[in-house]
């Protein structure tokens, strides 16, 4: 899709309003997030990206909308995974509730600003090396299947391990051991230090990293248009606070995630490999926006209702056996 630089300047401008909007009415004042409140956000995020899907169907092509929302959907069953290592972190730093809000919010925007460079460093690489594509696609595949081999050992972390990035901060600035309300710095004794909120705010942004190295070539194994990238991912990304509140307590239930995201990242790594192919000149064939968004919406689909029957039958055999 043919996109301006006007058309590219509206987009931030609009989003950077929808994210000041989020702030002052619901992340200005820090509150401990209700269900309810979480849940009308999430739906009114969700409403947006679809209104944006559809115009970019009624302004834009029935092909870019449709890799709009096979990315937006793969995108934010990403971050749904990724919301478990942020209940990690928020209970490594001990994270008040009423603070959670907070640090989600300016976690997210740090994620969002480090996605930008990794879309616009991957399409270069792309428009500069089409045998890119097979390096995609061979991590992805590889991905999938350590995914696999994770949830067949039940492999799962029950605290947060701090990466590199966030020990060099903290070894190179002294820091408070307790929250001073949502203060970033605070002087005490005539030296300014951090507070946890600051550190923990970095450890949502700089984790984010790591979950870009796979989302980032799964998406551009549905589009190589940086504008649907870059929307999608910040659609995804931006109602992930509210989502992180709403299904908090769910994301345990969902036993099954992992297989569901390994079959859809090898599925796109399968696809970017046979792309590869077909740019090289090899006569094979190529599989379509519409099968790729039925693929991904089957395959959460049944990871859901699976990963629900099963918890549901542990709960009953638990009661069963008086536990």
């Amino acid at each position: 899709m043919d996109v301006s630089l006007n058309l590219w300047a509206l987009t931030i401008v609009g989003l950077c309003a929808l994210i000041a909007v989020d702030f002052f009415i619901g992340g200005r004042k820090p509150h401990e997030v209700s269900l309810k409140e979480a849940g009308v956000w999430t739906t009114v995020w969700i409403a947006l990206a679809g209104a944006f899907g559809l115009g970019l169907w009624l302004f834009g092509t029935p092909q870019a909308s449709g890799e709009f929302f096979a990315g937006f959907l793969t995108e934010k069953s990403l971050s749904v995974d990724n919301l478990f290592v942020f209940v990690l972190i928020m209970a490594k730093f001990s994270v008040p509730a009423a603070y959670q809000q907070r640090v989600l919010m300016v976690g997210v925007l740090i994620a969002l600003v480090l996605r930008a460079v990794f879309i616009a460093a991957g399409a270069a690489m792309i428009s500069a090396f089409s045998w890119v594509f097979f390096i995609f696609g061979a991590f992805l595949i590889w991905t999938a299947w350590k995914l696999i081999q994770e949830a067949r050992q039940g492999h799962e972390e029950d605290e947060y391990e701090e990466n590199r990035f966030l020990k060099a901060v903290e070894r190179r600035f002294p820091s408070t051991d307790r929250y001073h309300g949502t203060k970033l710095f605070v002087v005490e004794n005539g030296k300014r230090l951090m507070t946890p909120m600051l550190i923990v705010m970095l450890a949502i942004g700089s984790t984010d990293v790591l979950f870009a190295l796979d989302s980032i070539p799964a998406i551009f194994g549905l589009t190589e248009d940086p504008y649907i990238v870059f929307t999608a991912n910040a659609f995804a990304l931006m109602g992930l606070r509210q989502l992180y509140f709403l299904i908090g307590g769910l994301l345990k239930k969902l036993v099954h995630l992992s297989y569901g995201l390994s079959v859809i990242l090898g599925f796109i790594g399968v696809k970017l490999v046979l792309h590869a192919l077909h740019e090289s000149g090899v006569h094979v064939p190529e599989i379509s926006i519409p099968v790729s968004l039925g693929v991904i919406c089957a395959v959460l689909v049944i990871t859901t209702v699976t990963s629900l029957a099963a918890t549901r039958r542990q709960e009953s055999e638990k009661t069963d056996a008086g536990v």
